[in-house]
């Protein structure tokens, strides 16, 4: 059945096939995941219009299951995948994937009719206010081109076409932060950045990376590989080449006021991650840095569709253990460990420590200068070394005037 729900027999119908369908957990993309998704709305809008009663809420009803039965947090696990995810969902902050939805549908015995209702954050309005876009920057720097009649037009109409653009980016989802883990301990002006990730989406659609990424094609090995890239004289386009062909974008754009980013892991589909980065500072050894700590987050974090990392590196990652982790492996796949223990630069604050052991790993003295910066907690530390204005130059595309 495609149409319609009338009345309680097909309604029943439509939910035999559509917990059937939640137990073979279709992959994306496939004819029985499109016609998930199509009994899912179809269920909705049933239910939204033949219930007189406020269905409970999907989160809601976890807990109560969990209340009923005396599960703790760790006890979702095996439903939901790991602790840092169970927590996560509880509080609103990650949706509940198919996946998710048939395993606790199946393991806690919780109705689908209830665990398919979408769920908008704390916090976040139904209603885009279109004003609050910075259109006047957006225009400035070229992202929309605005001609005759449609430079006096209202932002509600110039604005949709532009989001539009940025293909499968859902707006709403994004000034929600919804599947979105974002670093940062300043405020965040929500529609500048929603703004952003559209651009970067966008320029990912204008030039489709052709090779599809394969879950696992990334290691330790091959970053290593890719962090001694950084001594080509064109080390930052040469890193962008090695990447897409492994299927995986890396577009650059500076971030828009009041968003204070540096870079963002996003995975559009399966197939084809996102890496973008600002060159807020444009350093060479923040480039690669940033670049190796995106990377991080694909190949250990991100894991369904739409799972996004937004990240303000300048912000300590103490608290969080999934940018701890993304720093020490961003770390480790530029300077392995071993070989910092053993080298002169762990001591020594001087250029020639960086430069030997740059020189030992094939590496770009500024990635070692960067360290011991970091290290010795001594940011003025070899400033000559670092690549100052070294990177924006390689991306003349971007306005960076």
């Amino acid at each position: 059945m495609s149409k319609v729900i009338k009345n309680e027999e097909d309604y029943e119908g439509v939910m035999v096939e559509l917990e059937s369908l939640l137990d073979r957990n279709p992959a994306p993309g496939t004819s029985d995941n499109e016609r998930l998704e199509l009994l899912t709305l179809l269920v909705r809008d049933y239910e939204s219009k033949a219930f007189q009663f406020v269905p409970p809420d999907p989160i809601e009803a976890i807990k109560f299951r969990m209340e009923q039965q005396s599960l703790t947090p760790r006890d979702l696990i095996p439903y939901v995948g790991s602790r840092s995810k169970v927590s996560e969902v509880l509080s609103g902050k990650r949706p509940l994937t198919i996946s998710m939805i048939r395993a606790l549908n199946s393991g806690l015995r919780i109705p689908a009719s209830i665990l398919i209702q979408e769920k908008t954050p704390d916090g976040c309005d139904d209603v885009i206010d279109w004003e609050r876009f910075p259109l006047k920057q957006m225009v400035d720097w070229g992202w929309i081109n605005l001609h005759g009649s449609a430079s006096s037009a209202p932002p509600e109409q110039i604005l949709p076409a532009f989001l539009a653009s940025a293909g499968s980016l859902r707006a709403q989802a994004v000034l929600c932060r919804s599947s979105s883990h974002v670093r940062s301990a300043r405020t965040m002006d929500d529609y500048a950045f929603t703004a952003w990730v559209a651009r970067v989406l966008h320029l990912a659609n204008k030039s489709p990376v052709k090779t599809k990424y394969k879950p696992g094609a990334l290691s330790s090995k091959l970053l290593n590989e890719l962090a001694r890239l950084s001594k080509s004289e064109n080390g930052p386009l040469d890193a962008r080449q090695f990447l897409r062909d492994l299927g995986i974008h890396v577009i650059v754009e500076r971030h828009l006021p009041h968003t204070y980013l540096d870079g963002a892991a996003i995975m559009v589909d399966r197939q084809h991650p996102v890496i973008a980065l600002t060159l807020r500072y444009d350093r060479v050894d923040s480039f690669w840095f940033t670049l190796m700590h995106e990377l991080a987050h694909i190949l250990l974090h991100l894991e369904n569709e739409d799972d996004v990392y937004y990240d303000d590196l300048d912000i300590d990652a103490e608290d969080d253990p999934r940018e701890r982790e993304a720093n020490r492996f961003a770390g480790e796949a530029l300077i392995p460990t071993d070989a910092w223990d053993k080298s002169l630069a762990k001591h020594l604050r001087s250029p020639q420590a960086a430069e030997h052991l740059a020189n030992q790993l094939g590496i770009h003295p500024a990635i070692v200068a960067g360290r011991m910066q970091h290290e010795f907690k001594a940011y003025q530390l070899l400033r000559n070394l670092v690549g100052n204005r070294q990177v924006r130059k390689f991306f003349p595309e971007v306005n960076w005037s």
